[in-house]
């Protein structure tokens, strides 16, 4: 019997390894020369402890960290082929975002709108283990209504029965999340004209939370944001000129607001590449200090957030620069980095086991080369090694 019990207790431990960071943020403090032993897949134990660890005490760790707004399976290159091959040409040349996007030390996302249900299959292929990428929570197609000239999607819904089927239909095909376009806006376009009325994104929100799915409303503009709010929405994203009265409602329900401030930066930037017409950039650059003053607003009135990029096309890799427009915004470095861990996670719904550097949580580890407690740019520039599930999936310290 003791015999037995000793080869057991060594196979244990032939699964897990001991890794040492000159400092380890777990979430929620600050621990120096700690040891995270991991185990399969899991945290066995943080903190102190002697004998044999990989030296990983140049850098930090944090938990592996989350976007809760990202469009992976937007590829340039796809929109050159036929209609009939862009699902899973989509696929495919996706994972190159998905490799840039584990380098920026965000090892989780959630995708909220694709075609062709491509996230849904990009999803499955990374948790078989047949594609290497961040873990997703996908969207399927998002809700739409027909305007000019656009409609009859999959996506597609018109009216409250319409939009109670298209729900269904995306959670009968595998999606994790409800998103709906509650507004015009989208890349060179900051128009934010409401689209679904009240009575439809209620219909929405009903529909995911009697199917056990959480719902994200796209709103460019201030009416849009209003009615998402009201309607009960789990996040509001992008929202630019929230009155005050949405703020404090949003704050009382506890609504996440998603401002992806950065994403419009990305357009400025990238303008010729994307060839946008000369002058797109101004009204950009406009919506972008809107946006930042919303988020300033939103923040001091007690406003949850949570980080996400809305990356598309080559913006994968810069996922975390939202991070440094929160610190703009008023947040602590500190704070900006639980929007990206703490927050998403409880947004995500997985609280339990993402999100933090706890013993049983998943093994997502982020390791920085620098404290970002004390300087944010170092979380979003500095990443060099990265874990995910327990499995050391980016690799730079050699560099």
């Amino acid at each position: 019997m003791i015999r037995l019990l000793a080869f057991a207790l060594l196979a244990g431990s032939i699964h897990a390894q001991a890794y040492r960071f000159g400092r380890v943020w777990d979430g929620e403090k600050l621990l120096t020369n700690a040891v995270i032993v991991v185990e399969k897949d899991r945290i066995k134990s943080v903190g102190a402890r002697d004998g044999d660890a990989i030296d990983l005490t140049r850098y930090t760790a944090v938990p592996g960290m989350i976007d809760v707004h990202t469009h992976l399976t937007y590829v340039l290159e796809a929109n050159r082929l036929t209609q009939a091959g862009r699902g899973a040409a989509a696929v495919y040349l996706s994972q190159d975002n998905a490799k840039k996007t584990l380098e920026s030390g965000v090892t989780t996302v959630r995708n909220l709108g694709a075609s062709d249900y491509a996230d849904i299959a990009m999803r499955d292929l990374i948790n078989a283990g047949l594609m290497t990428g961040p873990r997703m929570f996908v969207s399927g197609y998002g809700l739409f209504i027909t305007r000019g000239g656009r409609g009859g999607g999959p996506g597609t819904a018109d009216g409250v029965a319409e939009v109670l089927k298209v729900v269904r239909q995306q959670v009968g095909a595998g999606a994790d999340v409800i998103k709906m376009y509650g507004s015009t806006g989208s890349g060179q376009d900051v128009s934010g004209d409401q689209t679904f009325i009240y009575e439809e994104m209620k219909a929405a929100v009903d529909a995911a939370h009697a199917l056990g799915k959480r719902i994200a409303i796209h709103a460019y503009g201030p009416a849009g944001a209003r009615d998402a709010v009201r309607a009960g929405a789990d996040s509001v994203e992008h929202a630019a000129d929230m009155d005050d009265e949405t703020i404090a409602l949003m704050a009382r329900k506890k609504i996440f607001y998603v401002p992806t401030i950065d994403h419009n930066r990305y357009y400025v930037d990238n303008a010729q590449m994307l060839r946008y017409p000369e002058g797109a950039t101004g009204p950009l650059n406009d919506f972008i200090a809107r946006n930042l003053e919303t988020a300033k607003k939103a923040f001091r009135a007690g406003v949850r957030f949570a980080m996400g990029s809305d990356a598309v096309y080559t913006m994968f890799g810069e996922n975390t620069r939202e991070l440094g427009w929160f610190v703009k915004a008023g947040m602590t470095p500190e704070q900006a980095l639980k929007t990206a861990t703490v927050d998403a996670a409880q947004l995500l719904g997985v609280d339990d086991k993402l999100g933090r550097l706890k013993p049983g949580y998943l093994a997502d580890i982020a390791a920085i080369d620098g404290n970002p407690l004390e300087n944010i740019d170092v979380a979003i520039q500095k990443v060099r090694w990265v874990m995910k599930a327990g499995a050391v999936v980016v690799d730079k310290t050699k560099q």
